[in-house]
């Protein structure tokens, strides 16, 4: 995924389309659940729109099932019951989102869409500044005829045709007035509700990697057209240490644990995720911790360590890559870590919506020895694998 060239905007949101059963496709479960590169179909919508900078949020609209299988929600999202048709679900979201003003600009997008791309969501919002909607389009390169009984009819000018895509674009205003004004008006998509009031509706280009999945055999299109199987395998490292102190809370691995001394640093000072985050971004090659959180920047002050773990996570979903395997090291005289392991494994699988199987965490000692055997200390080193997109 390209990096946005678009500075955070305030107040963008998304509604998410997950509510249908894609009996199409043949696949014995919803297809949102299907995997796809090694993670549900689904996952690669959520992962793309969170590590965009300009949203702050969305609405999942899918079954609770939907919602357990897929994972932990990204930061400031919530789900709704879907609808049996689509414009039901909309019309969910648009309740659950009661709270947001009118000016709140709204990407609405369907599920089965994996290909998410940072520059058609930028194209998107760059619309919305001139426009009350907009819509990704393709052209459509296939001759079109008219058929019927099985025969092909006279051709059809594909010249003022076009493919149309979703996410779709809208000020919530103008969303939340075309679904009002629908009640007995039906429409595959949120933009023909917005015509029909009138209003003009902008185009931007589309992405090929937004084709949808409908049949079995578009989930190998999709492999092909998103990279899912042409993956290399990247493995970064990471080290951290912080000194110990009195009078502080000992933060290791998410998790707290009770100690006399916690340790002594700008954010929690979380050796392990600190580690963890390091390793991950250095296979990304992707600089460090210091660069993406600065110890200068008081708004890291006292910060939380799981947010700059969540963060290079995000960052392996934007690249289109998945977290293979992490290993952990905690090296550390007391605490003794082997009560705590299984807790800390749980909450790293958690944070980075990974299994907890691809997650390793040991511990040791220096037999004494340095300053970790002082007890003036804790280490902690980490290897990352990942799985990334070749091109």
């Amino acid at each position: 995924m390209t990096e946005s060239v678009l500075s955070p905007a305030p107040r963008v949101t998304v509604i998410l389309l997950a509510g249908g059963q894609g009996t199409r496709a043949g696949f014995g479960r919803p297809k949102q659940l299907e995997a796809l590169g090694g993670k549900p179909v689904l996952r690669w919508s959520l992962d793309a729109f969170a590590a965009h900078p300009a949203i702050s949020g969305g609405v999942l609209v899918a079954n609770d099932d939907v919602i357990t299988a897929v994972g932990p929600l990204p930061d400031a999202w919530i789900s709704a019951e879907p609808g049996t048709e689509r414009q039901q679900s909309v019309s969910n979201a648009l309740g659950a989102l009661a709270a947001r003003d009118d000016a709140t600009l709204v990407l609405v997008h369907d599920a089965a869409r994996p290909g998410v791309r940072t520059d058609v969501i930028d194209r998107l919002l760059a619309a919305l500044q001139t426009a009350e909607a907009a819509i990704p389009t393709l052209p459509v390169p296939d001759t079109l005829v008219e058929q019927a009984h099985g025969d092909a009819g006279d051709a059809v000018d594909r010249s003022v045709l076009a493919r149309v895509q979703t996410p779709q674009a809208f000020r919530l205003g103008i969303l939340r007035r075309a679904h009002a004004e629908a009640v007995e008006a039906a429409a595959t998509d949120d933009a023909q509700l917005v015509r029909r009031l009138g209003v003009a509706v902008a185009t931007v280009a589309g992405d090929a990697r937004l084709h949808k999945l409908t049949y079995a055999e578009d989930m190998a299109i999709l492999s092909g057209l998103l990279g899912a199987d042409a993956m290399r395998t990247a493995v970064g490292m990471g080290y951290d240490v912080h000194r110990l102190v009195a009078g502080k809370p000992l933060w290791i691995g998410g998790m707290e644990i009770a100690h006399s001394h916690g340790l002594e640093g700008h954010s929690d000072a979380d050796v392990a995720l600190h580690a963890l985050t390091d390793a991950i971004l250095g296979a990304l090659a992707d600089g460090d911790i210091g660069d993406h959180f600065p110890p200068s920047d008081p708004q890291w002050r006292g910060a939380a360590s799981h947010r700059f773990l969540a963060f290079a996570g995000d960052r392996v979903a934007a690249r289109g890559g998945r977290i293979d395997h992490l290993d952990l090291t905690i090296i550390a005289e007391a605490p003794k870590i082997g009560p705590h392991r299984d807790s800390i494994r749980g909450r790293i699988s958690e944070i980075l919506a990974i299994p907890r199987e691809r997650v390793s965490v040991k511990a040791t000692t220096t037999e004494r020895l340095g300053f970790t055997g002082r007890r003036e200390g804790i280490a902690a080193q980490a290897v990352a694998t990942l799985k990334l997109p070749e091109n």
